[in-house]
């Protein structure tokens, strides 16, 4: 039968696919439109599978906030053209929405997508058809204190909570909540800058303090000088260490003459009563994943020995 431009234009609108590929789902299904959506989707989820190899380290990082809660989501992409895409970046508000009430990774990607019938990990795989290139959910946490503030901060913004850097930072008190969280997002801006590997030197972890002990000690070692004296030098180094790691420690972003942990002794007085910052969360886009890398000349060469 003969598939006229009317109706490719509306499994085109429909579905989101390209023309020649809605002309092809048409011709196949005898110009059902129920049936050639699901011949779309079908062939969708055929080019996800086919895509999933490939690795998505771009994308985007986007938070999402409540009543003294915030979370905060990675969605990954092949590219960063498409992490600039419209409906790449609604996907990805919406996940964060979802971990907003979810939170874990686990819980979000299993949870309904806004909207829809799917989950989130559904809905994402089938976007992959039409977007035209691997992505995936990739984490998520959330940030609650029972009185205070979770404050947020995107780095380099996209779009209204998307970028490719983001930041939550939970402060619990009992004071005025819109100063609490102008301080919040600026710890949160100073976390972003700083990228602190824990709050407070308890948490650090202890294989990396004692790795950093070995080195310094060998260091001071070298000095020749006595036991005693060595493990001074090591003490006070091992300051140095926390000061540079230890997000209470570290000199203030916006005023490196006092700490994290001064400044906010001083945002006390404007917050109106004693303040505390409990947690902490920086994703940083594509951060751990192995990204692949192409020798194109060897792949050059290879093609010519065939």
């Amino acid at each position: 039968m003969t598939i006229s431009a009317a109706q490719v234009k509306e499994l085109r609108d429909l579905t989101g696919a390209g023309m020649m590929d809605c002309k092809a789902a048409l011709n196949e299904t005898n110009g059902d439109m129920e049936a050639a959506v699901d011949w779309l989707r079908k062939k969708g989820i055929s080019k996800a599978d086919k895509k999933a190899g490939r690795t998505a380290a771009e994308g985007l990082i986007g938070v999402d906030a409540g009543v003294r809660e915030a979370a905060i989501v990675e969605v990954n992409s092949e590219t960063d053209f498409v992490a600039r895409n419209a409906a790449f970046q609604e996907i990805v508000a919406n996940v964060a929405k979802v971990a907003l009430a979810y939170g874990t990774t686990e819980a979000v990607a299993a949870a309904k997508y806004p909207g829809s019938d799917k989950s989130v990990t559904e809905t994402i795989k089938d976007a992959v058809g039409t977007i035209g290139e691997n992505m995936g959910f990739r984490r998520s946490a959330k940030l609650t204190v029972p009185h205070g503030v979770v404050a947020t901060y995107v780095h380099n913004a996209v779009a209204d909570g998307l970028g490719k850097l983001g930041v939550l930072v939970a402060i619990e008190t009992t004071g005025n909540e819109h100063a609490a969280n102008a301080f919040a997002r600026q710890v949160a801006m100073h976390v972003a800058a700083s990228n602190p590997v824990a709050l407070t030197a308890e948490e650090v972890d202890p294989a990396l303090v004692e790795r950093e002990k070995a080195i310094f000690s060998d260091q001071a070692r070298q000095s020749g000088k006595p036991e005693a004296i060595i493990e001074k030098m090591v003490e006070g180094r091992l300051r140095k260490f926390y000061e540079e790691v230890v997000l209470l420690k570290q000199a203030f972003v916006l005023n490196p003459d006092v700490t994290v942990e001064k400044a906010l002794k001083d945002a006390e007085k404007e917050i109106g009563a004693p303040a505390k910052i409990t947690a902490y969360l920086r994703y940083a886009l594509g951060e751990g994943i192995e990204k692949e890398t192409t020798d194109f000349a060897a792949e050059v060469a290879a093609a010519v020995k065939k």
